[in-house]
């Protein structure tokens, strides 16, 4: 990894742990071995950080749905995977980065918010998309518009996020999550 790489490693993690306030440039030089000065040679400012740390991380995110697509066939196998998307991130001791971001959204600079914006859309999107698969694999069953249950379901997903991460309760994130999945099977 290079410096930026290594600086962008470092930051997402502190955000997904601690917030975008809750931790400084000099956390950042600290971490990976350099001096704040040449943290703003690559970043000049934290916002231009944070910009790059959504965009970075909403390209992880996307990989991640590439890979779902690609290895799952069913709806329903899509849909446990991405739900795993979010357990394994809450056994790294994380939160989805753009969730803990979304929490400080009033005190977040402008240049970051539509970044942020376009992530939450494209899950919406993508869920929504799996859905209206599975309705018509006949394996998801559900009343309704698709966009209005994904939205649905990547709220359920953030909100267990934060309550597990507060209760350090596992079981109930997973307890949270099945009542999510069951909820779309078909009954009998």
């Amino acid at each position: 990894m290079d410096t930026k790489e290594l600086i962008l490693s470092s930051a997402q993690r502190l955000v997904q742990q601690r917030g975008f306030n809750g931790f400084s440039y000099a956390d950042v030089a600290d971490e990976v071995g350099i001096r704040k000065a040449s943290l703003h040679h690559h970043f000049a400012s934290k916002v231009d950080l944070g910009v790059a740390l959504v965009e970075a991380y909403a390209a992880q995110f996307d990989q991640a749905l590439a890979d779902i697509e690609r290895r799952d066939t069913t709806a329903l196998a899509k849909l446990k995977d991405y739900v795993a998307i979010y357990r394994a991130t809450l056994q790294s001791d994380r939160l989805c980065m753009c969730g803990m971001l979304a929490t400080e959204a009033l005190t977040l600079d402008d240049a970051m918010l539509p970044r942020l914006q376009r992530f939450f859309a494209r899950n919406t999107e993508w869920l929504a998309q799996l859905l209206a698969e599975g309705r018509s694999q006949g394996v998801l069953v559900f009343d309704g518009a698709a966009a209005d249950h994904a939205r649905a379901a990547l709220s359920m997903l953030q909100g267990a996020s934060l309550v597990c991460r507060s209760s350090n309760d596992m079981d109930a994130f997973d307890r949270t999550t099945a009542i999510l999945i069951n909820g779309f099977m078909r009954k009998g």
